[in-house]
C-alpha cells in the first residue's frame, strides 16, 4: 500500500533541500519551550500574526496568536464559515526529553561542583553521559525581574556533561542490566574544579557560585525559582553524504510543530478557521497548566467567540471543539533496519515515504489511545490524496512491544475528531534524532492541505 519513495517526486530537490534549512534553525535556537515559542512568535508577527490583545473584534481572514506562560502558543486564521462550524487544528508539542536542575542543585565532592539533576520524561540514562551539554532556562528574583540564562552553545562558552568509567574499571558496571548501568542520582554535571581561596569546607561551589553571581547577579538562593534545562550542546546538523537526512536534538516533536506552524502561515483564505497549537508537558502525561490537558485552549477558543460575536462563549467553545477536526502533530518510530525484531513489517513507518498516519497508538491492548474513527480516517487519506502528499500508515512496533502516547485522546475528549499525523524519526528520545528532510516537506504540505480542506 505503501508510496513509491518521496524523493521520487522531485527532480529537483531544492525545494526539500531549502524547506530544511529553515528548520535547522528552527531546532537549533529551539532548545527549551520558551525557546520554540519565541520563536514562533517571531515566525508569525513576521507573517502578519498579531497578539489576540490587539483586538477588539475579529472578522474573517484575521490572524491572531494567544501566548500561555510562555510555554504554549495557538495560532488562527479566522476562516469564511462560523468557528462553531469547526476548525482545522493542527496540535503538536514542544517539549522533549531532557534533564532539569533541582531546585537546590550546587554540590561540592572532592574537589568538584556539580550540579544535581533530575531527568524528565522517557530517556536511556546512558545515553546521555560523555556528551557536551548545554544549559537553557529563566532564573526568577524575588524582585520580579527575569534572568535568561544560556551557556554551552556559543563556540566560545564553556560546555558541561556527565562522566562514565573508563573501560578498565567498568567490569561490575557492564554486569548490570542497560536500565541500571547509569544511575538516575549520578546524572550530574561536572560544573568547577578550580577552588576559591577561603577558608570554606566547599571553595569550589563558591567559587562557581561568584561566577554566577558576576555574570548573572543570582544568588544560589535564586535557584529556588528557577527552571534550567540540561541539553545537549551544539547545532543541528545535515546527516547522510547525501545530505538527505537531519541529525539533532528536540525533533520529537519541534519537526511537527515547526511543519504545522510554516503550514499555517501559508494558508491563505481558508474556509474554516484555521488553527495550530503548540503545547507542552506531552512527554510527562500533557500535565499541568501548559500541557494539553489544561483549559488553555477550550479558554482560548471562548476569547474567539466573544470576539467573534458568536453567542454564549463557553457553550459554543464546546460545539466548535466538537465540530472540529485536528491533526495530532506527532512523530512516530521510524523502522530502523538494524533492529528489525521490534517492528511489524507491514505496518511501520519508513523513511522517506511521507507523512505518517497513526490510527491509534497507545500500549500493547491499545491503552490510552485515541483510536480514530474510520469516517474521519476515510476524510483524512482523500485530503492527503488529492493533494499529492506522500503518506503511509503505521503501528508504534509489535503489538507486545510497548507503545506510546500523543495528545490525541485529550482533544478527543471534545468529541472532536482526531488523528495522529507526523514525521518517522530514528533514535527517538535520544540527545541525537534522525529525521528525513523530505518527511518533513510532506508533513508540510499534508498539514497545509487539512488546513484547507
Amino acid at each position: 500500500m505503501y508510496k513509491k519513495n518521496a524523493w521520487k517526486k522531485y527532480s529537483d530537490k531544492k525545494v526539500v533541500m531549502d524547506f530544511s534549512e529553515g528548520y535547522k534553525d528552527f531546532l537549533s535556537y529551539s532548545k527549551t519551550e520558551r525557546l520554540a515559542v519565541k520563536k514562533s512568535v517571531e515566525l508569525l508577527e513576521k507573517a502578519g500574526f498579531k497578539s489576540i490583545d490587539s483586538f477588539d473584534k475579529l472578522s474573517q481572514g484575521d490572524k491572531v496568536y494567544v501566548l500561555n506562560k510562555h510555554k504554549n502558543v495557538a495560532a488562527f486564521i479566522i476562516g469564511k464559515k462560523p468557528i462553531t462550524d469547526g476548525m482545522r487544528i493542527l496540535g503538536a508539542h514542544i517539549d522533549s526529553p531532557r534533564m532539569d536542575l533541582k531546585d537546590n542543585p550546587f554540590y561540592e565532592s572532592k574537589e568538584f561542583a556539580f550540579l544535581n539533576t533530575h531527568y524528565y520524561g522517557g530517556i536511556k540514562k546512558y545515553q546521555w553521559v560523555t556528551i557536551p551539554l548545554a544549559l537553557h532556562g529563566v532564573v526568577c528574583k524575588k524582585d520580579g525581574t527575569t534572568v535568561d540564562v544560556n551557556i554551552g552553545e556559543d563556540e566560545n562558552d564553556p560546555v558541561f556533561g556527565i562522566t562514565d568509567l573508563l573501560i578498565h574499571l567498568s567490569r561490575n558496571q557492564l554486569e548490570k542490566t542497560a536500565d541500571k548501568v547509569i544511575d538516575g542520582e549520578k546524572l550530574d554535571l561536572t560544573f568547577g574544579n578550580i577552588p576559591l581561596d577561603n577558608d570554606s569546607k566547599q571553595p569550589v561551589k563558591d567559587n562557581v557560585l561568584k561566577i554566577i553571581k558576576d555574570k548573572y547577579d543570582l544568588e544560589e538562593e535564586d535557584f529556588l525559582s528557577a527552571e534550567i534545562e540540561v541539553v545537549p550542546a551544539g547545532k543541528t546538523r545535515d546527516y547522510g553524504i547525501d545530505r538527505s537526512m537531519i541529525a539533532g536534538y528536540g525533533h520529537d516533536d519541534r519537526c511537527c510543530a515547526y511543519s504545522s506552524l510554516v503550514a499555517i502561515l501559508d494558508t491563505k483564505n481558508p474556509e474554516y478557521t484555521s488553527c495550530c497549537v503548540l503545547v507542552d508537558k506531552e512527554e510527562i502525561g500533557s500535565v499541568g497548566a501548559t500541557g494539553a490537558q489544561s483549559l488553555f485552549f477550550e479558554n482560548t477558543v471562548a476569547k474567539l467567540l466573544t470576539l467573534t460575536g458568536e453567542g454564549h462563549p463557553l457553550y459554543n467553545a464546546r460545539i466548535a471543539l466538537e465540530n472540529s477536526k485536528m491533526l495530532s502533530s506527532d512523530v512516530s518510530a521510524a523502522y530502523d533496519p538494524l533492529y528489525p525484531e521490534v517492528n511489524d513489517p507491514d505496518n511501520c513507518a519508513y523513511f522517506a515515504r511521507g507523512l505518517v498516519i497513526n490510527k491509534y497508538t497507545g500500549a500493547r491492548g491499545k491503552s490510552g489511545s485515541n483510536d480514530a474513527m474510520p469516517e474521519f480516517y476515510a476524510f483524512v487519506r482523500k485530503t492527503l490524496d488529492d493533494a499529492n502528499v506522500n503518506w503511509q500508515s503505521s503501528e508504534l512496533g509489535k503489538v507486545d512491544q510497548g507503545g506510546g502516547g500523543t495528545i490525541a485522546y485529550i482533544l478527543g475528549n471534545y468529541n472532536m475528531n482526531v488523528i495522529d499525523a507526523g514525521i518517522p524519526v530514528l533514535s527517538m528520545h535520544a540527545p541525537m534524532e534522525i529525521i528525513s528532510k523530505v518527511d518533513l516537506y510532506e508533513a508540510y504540505l499534508g498539514y497545509k492541505a487539512f488546513l484547507k480542506a
